[in-house]
Formats: structure tokens, sequence, C-alpha cells
């Protein structure tokens, strides 16, 4: 029997916060994974991810299932379900984007807050020898300047918009007249959310710092709150 064409990865994605979340998945090349699941506070979920495959994950909270619908506050997908059933998240949303390929290439991942922020994350290789992590640590939704924060009914904030995401200006999303790294470089805003978690991606073109690889075939440890 020839075993060389399996071979997948495994995501352990675990909750470190000290409230419920719902972490979810997009695909956007490969074969479709579980598009989401609640955690309680300590509890891990693993998902058995096909090779190749590209896509991200990210985690919603407050949540509530009113009338039947489950609907989150923060990174809500809008699919009225626990399953975000292939839609993204509403931004702001901080994002783990993966490339997963085959056995002899390079797996590449990172943290983006190219959409802003709403939880703290990290990856962490389980096996891969050399395999840097990438993180973002850090609860900026506690420092957000007012111009870039997402509040519930309560006052609190519980997301922190990119400069593209809140005001949609060519020179903050790198489109347009600024859509190479020559024409968009860092912002004022961007530079926030840079000092603060400096691996994560802070914006389009803050590649050099921010993508990190691995050999195929590790297993990874997503954990939201860390």
């Amino acid at each position: 029997m020839d075993f060389a064409g399996i071979h997948s990865s495994v995501f352990t994605i675990k909750n470190n916060c000290p409230y419920g979340i719902a972490p979810a998945t997009l695909t956007g090349s490969g074969d479709s994974v579980p598009t989401g699941f609640e955690l309680a506070p300590q509890a891990s979920n693993t998902i058995n991810m096909p090779v190749p495959w590209s896509g991200r994950v990210w985690a919603r909270f407050s949540c509530s299932n009113d009338d039947g619908k489950f609907h989150c506050e923060s990174g809500d997908c809008g699919s009225g379900q626990v399953g975000c059933n292939g839609a993204g998240a509403a931004p702001p949303a901080t994002l783990v984007e993966f490339t997963l390929s085959p056995a002899g290439q390079m797996d590449f991942y990172d943290v983006s807050l190219v959409d802003g922020f709403n939880l703290p994350v990290s990856v962490v290789s389980q096996d891969g020898v050399g395999c840097p992590t990438t993180d973002c640590p850090v609860d900026i939704n506690a420092q957000c300047m007012p111009e870039l924060a997402v509040k519930d009914a309560s006052g609190g904030t519980i997301g922190c918009k990119s400069a593209c995401v809140a005001f949609n200006k060519p020179e903050y999303c790198c489109a347009g007249d600024h859509s190479s790294p020559d024409t968009c470089p860092p912002t004022n805003y961007s530079q926030f959310f840079k000092n603060l978690c400096p691996k994560a991606y802070s914006f389009a073109y803050d590649d050099k710092t921010s993508t990190f690889t691995c050999n195929s075939g590790a297993n990874y440890l997503i954990t939201f709150c860390p």
C-alpha cells in the first residue's frame, strides 16, 4: 500500500481566555475542515488538517444563541450557526493564516492584524525543529485608540479596527496609487499595532518580519489568550 500521498497536520486549538470563545476556520484552498465550534475556558479541540491546505483561523467571543440563532459580538461570521460554513470574520478580527504544503516543502504561517484585532493569539509548532513561534500576545483592545475601537453595549472594547477597516483610504489599505510596497509605507496606525505585536502583520506589506516557515507535516498549537 502506498502511503506517500497520505499527509496531514493536526491543529490543536486551545482557549486560554477566562470566558468562552467560538473558534472558526475559512478554507481558501484544499479540502474543507470543521468551520466552527465552541470552547469553554481551558478547553481545547483538535482538527486533522488536509494537506495541501490554505486558509485562516480566528475566534469569536461574546456569543449567544438568542432566538435559536448563534451570534457573536466580536469576530462574527453571520452564519447564524456555530459553524461558519464558508463565511469569514467580520472585522476587526485577529487572523491566523496558514499555507500547509505537501511533503518536502515548507509550511507558511502568520498572525494578521490587517483586518484589526479582537483576541490575543499564539501559534507554536509542536514538533517542527527550528520552527519559530509567532503571536500577538497583547490585549490590544485595552489600548485601542478611540477612533479604532469597537465597543459592546456596556461600553467595553471588544475589537480594534485597522486603519484600513476604519477609514477605507488607499494609503491605509495599500490600494490604488498606494498598491505597492514603495507607495504604501507603515503609518502611525500600523506602527501602533506593530509596536504591541512585533511578529504580527500590521498592514499589507509587512511580510519581512511577519511570515514564518516550518517543514511540512508539523502539528500546530493555536492558543487564544496565550
